[in-house]
């Protein structure tokens, strides 16, 4: 079983890398399903779902990551441009703050541009 784990997450992330961010969703939401605690996966996944504009579930898995890593600055830092890309600035900069704070990068502080 685990090795069909594996092999779906090397799947989903030729898939991310090739763009095909469809297809790294379908090959890495079954891997998440099965391991919830994998953050690095579940990151990944948020990406792709980020980089598709689905922008929902990116969210909602971003969230998961800062509950279980609230250490991860990039999750903070996606979680930051996907609210924004909803319009909701003002939540979108609390985890821009968070981000600033965990890498000493004060140019995180600034919005996203799409």
């Amino acid at each position: 079983m685990e090795d069909m784990r594996a092999l779906s997450y090397g799947l989903g992330r030729q898939y991310f890398e090739d763009r095909d961010y469809r297809g790294a969703i379908r090959a890495l939401r079954p891997v998440v399903d099965e391991t919830p605690d994998d953050v690095g996966t579940r990151l990944l996944l948020a990406r792709a779902y980020y980089h598709a504009a689905l922008l929902k579930p990116a969210e909602e898995h971003l969230l998961e990551v800062v509950e279980r890593e609230p250490t991860e600055y990039y999750a903070h830092l996606m979680l930051a441009r996907t609210l924004e890309r909803q319009s909701r600035r003002d939540e979108a900069t609390k985890h821009r703050r968070i981000a600033a704070a965990l890498t000493g990068d004060d140019e995180l502080l600034e919005p996203h541009t799409i």
